[in-house]
């Protein structure tokens, strides 16, 4: 499945100049435990890095920062590992795993962000297939005690 057909497309995202304080307002106002981050030039989004909620507990609130004087730029991951819109989720899978993430940010052939891609979404891809998998197992058996009774 290609990441345009799998990606999140409404995605919170927030500039590396942001406070902190900022950043987790848009975070619980979107519902989100990360936002990309991206710098934008001419009204594009170009993804620079992500911040995530465990960041900002991790390297602000544990450490005492200051949540208003505290940049986004200071403690977002970076740099930010990208999928393309066009490339399958598997493709996106093994990225992840080389690079140790769970979300990544989504691009089109520009470079600008139109989704993001989590472990969860890939999960329950690979959740679904398995469950499709199940079913071609459990229906040939079916298929083989009903010949076999007939028989």
């Amino acid at each position: 499945m290609k990441l345009q057909d799998l990606c999140v497309l409404d995605v919170a995202y927030c500039s590396p100049k942001s406070s902190i304080a900022t950043a987790a307002a848009l975070m619980r106002e979107q519902h989100a435990g990360d936002l990309v981050v991206v710098s934008e030039e001419d009204g594009d989004r170009d993804p620079v890095g992500i911040l995530t909620d465990r960041d900002i507990v991790m390297e602000v609130v544990a450490q005492s920062r200051d949540l208003a004087r505290t940049t986004v730029a200071e403690i977002m991951a970076k740099p930010v590992v990208i999928a393309s819109s066009a490339e399958e989720h598997d493709v996106a899978l093994e990225r992840m795993r080389a690079h140790g993430v769970r979300r990544v940010p989504v691009v089109n052939q520009d470079g600008h962000v139109i989704g993001i891609v989590t472990l969860d979404d890939l999960l329950r891809v690979h959740a679904e297939q398995a469950a499709r998998l199940l079913e071609v197992v459990t229906k040939q058996q079916v298929r083989e005690r009903r010949s076999r009774r007939s028989a």
